[in-house]
């Protein structure tokens, strides 16, 4: 009895023999539900006492650790699933060995912040990790981890590490070249890479891909942008198709004045543009596709800031969050639909919100269902004070509550479905900031930095006695309706852990959130998550 009222449905037979029948569940839709057993012979049938599901099931949450947890490795900072929700990559980049490749030594802390991938499989409904992945030239404080994607079948990888030195551009160039030795007065300090001489090409960025046979990884390409910039940080948002051909990197402090597709990338006229890169793999060998702008180009627009990609790889949407509004509105938001046809893209439209207002960012997050068609944009800083769907947008009266925006294409043109905002919306949430769709856009994972103390699932929303814990909300859509089905809280609930990076399967059944300043030294899988004594080592929890 799956809500509650709407009595018993079969869901399975046992047969005779068997000794245990376990069956998995989404445990956000399962708050209400009570299960029976009927017993049956030739005779007819029992039925056995029926028995509920505990109210916040924060019991039966799964709780991932890394395999070598340590002080601010910020496990969860980046978060991706596969598409049938049996492969997880989780980044941590803070984390410091210096190992390079695949499962190599990772107790030594030599590269500070040089950063770490773990994947982790599902065996028989059992999570395990299956790897260890650092860059094939990891370095300190490359951020490897910043950002990573799966493909459909978690067969392919990519990662990005924005805060990676190399001066090459293109696909696998020389990874040795760039880093540099000392800044422009001759003075060396790595962990203050900002002020290092613009000759330079520190924290250009770069994105590595990863694929697996049977059980085992190993690296297929090093990529770096067209246009190889200081501080460029290449990277900053990733997507891949859901075959792992069609791999887009954000890029939203790239500087040219281009405009469109594949215009002219030589100069550095408007800071902070950025750019999106569209590279394809074929035979497993990857190439550049498309160097794309938005239609203008404006100083700090920060075109590429999030991307997302349909699964056939051919609808892009990109966030331009501090693009303006009307030219007057700085930081109002933009995103940009982009479309491919034969190797070919074009802009098919620009979307901006309903009630857009100076330094609301939308575009900060952007979401697509698997045939583009259902668009999911956040903006953490709107600041209406209205709660559930499609409320008052009028007010600024809850400062930087956040609100998700929701739209859908008909033909080639867009509409706006739906305004989102939290159940419990305060100033300050920053609801929308790290949002996902699943496949058929019916279900939508929204993250904001709320503040209550509860734990597990639709807890009190009401306190806010936990600063900074995070909360995620589960929202669903039955034909144009959307609803919200579930809220979500860690099982360890604390100040400022900062759960809410957020990855969802495409049949949206399985949800995994990240907590990256959670402080527990639990390693691997569901360990005692009640310490605090390995500050902001970063946990993950599966629904």
């Amino acid at each position: 009895n799956l809500d509650g009222t709407s009595g018993y449905a079969e869901i399975a037979t046992i047969l005779v023999d068997t000794e245990v029948y376990e069956r998995e569940v989404f445990l956000p839709t399962h708050i209400n539900a009570s299960y029976l057993l009927q017993a049956c012979n030739d005779n007819g049938c029992v039925d056995s006492n029926f028995v509920s599901l505990n109210d916040d099931l924060s019991g039966a949450i799964g709780y991932i650790k890394a395999s070598n947890p340590g002080a601010e490795d910020l496990l969860g900072i980046a978060i991706a699933i596969s598409g049938d929700g049996n492969t997880l990559a989780v980044g941590a980049v803070g984390e410091d060995s210096s190992a390079t490749g695949i499962n190599g030594e990772q107790a030594d802390e030599e590269a500070p912040q040089s950063g770490a991938v773990y994947i982790f499989a599902k065996d028989n409904n059992v999570w395990v990790q299956q790897a260890y992945v650092k860059a094939s030239n990891a370095e300190t404080y490359d951020w490897f981890g910043s950002h990573v994607a799966l493909s459909g079948d978690g067969g392919t990888l990519a990662v990005t590490a924005s805060g990676e030195d190399g001066n090459a551009v293109g696909i696998n160039g020389d990874q040795t070249n760039g880093h540099p030795t000392e800044d422009g007065d001759g003075n060396y300090d790595p962990s203050n890479k900002c002020c290092w001489s613009d000759s330079t090409t520190t924290n250009s960025g770069a994105v590595y891909i990863f694929v697996r046979s049977d059980e085992t990884w190993i690296q297929q390409a090093y990529i770096k942008a067209s246009n190889t910039d200081y501080f460029d940080a290449f990277g900053e948002s990733i997507a891949l198709s859901s075959d792992g051909n069609t791999l887009v990197v954000g890029n939203s402090y790239e500087s040219s004045g281009a405009v469109g597709i594949n215009g002219d990338q030589s100069d550095n006229s408007v800071f902070g543009s950025g750019a999106v890169y569209v590279f394809s793999r074929e035979s497993g060998v990857w190439s550049q596709q498309a160097y794309i702008k938005a239609s203008r180009s404006e100083e700090y627009m920060r075109f590429g800031l999030s991307v997302a990609l349909s699964s056939d790889g051919n609808t892009l949407s990109v966030g331009a969050p501090d693009d303006l509004s009307n030219l007057t509105d700085h930081s109002s938001g933009t995103v940009y639909i982009f479309t491919r046809s034969n190797e070919v893209w074009n802009q098919q439209a620009f979307v901006k919100a309903s009630n857009a207002e100076m330094a609301d960012w939308f575009g900060g997050s952007v979401a697509l269902s698997a045939d583009g068609s259902t668009l999911a944009v956040g903006a953490l800083r709107e600041s209406s004070d209205s709660v559930g769907i499609n409320g008052d947008q009028t007010n600024n009266n809850a400062e930087q509550s956040g609100a998700v925006y929701i739209f859908v294409r008909n033909g080639e043109s867009w509409g706006q479905q739906a305004y989102v905002k939290a159940s419990n919306a305060e100033a300050f949430d920053g609801f929308g900031g790290i949002i996902a769709l699943s496949a058929d856009g019916n279900t939508l994972a929204i993250s904001a930095y709320e503040a209550s103390s509860a734990v597990g699932i639709n807890g009190d929303q009401d306190s806010n006695d936990a600063i900074g814990g995070g909360a995620v909300y589960l929202f669903v859509r039955d034909g144009s309706i959307w609803s919200q089905r579930a809220y979500i809280k860690a099982s360890n609930t604390e100040e400022r852990d900062g759960f809410g990076s957020i990855a969802l399967s495409a049949d949206g059944n399985t949800l995994a959130v990240a907590a990256v300043e959670e402080d527990s030294n639990a390693v691997g899988i569901n360990g005692d998550q009640t310490d605090n004594s390995v500050i902001n080592s970063g946990a993950v929890y599966l629904y």
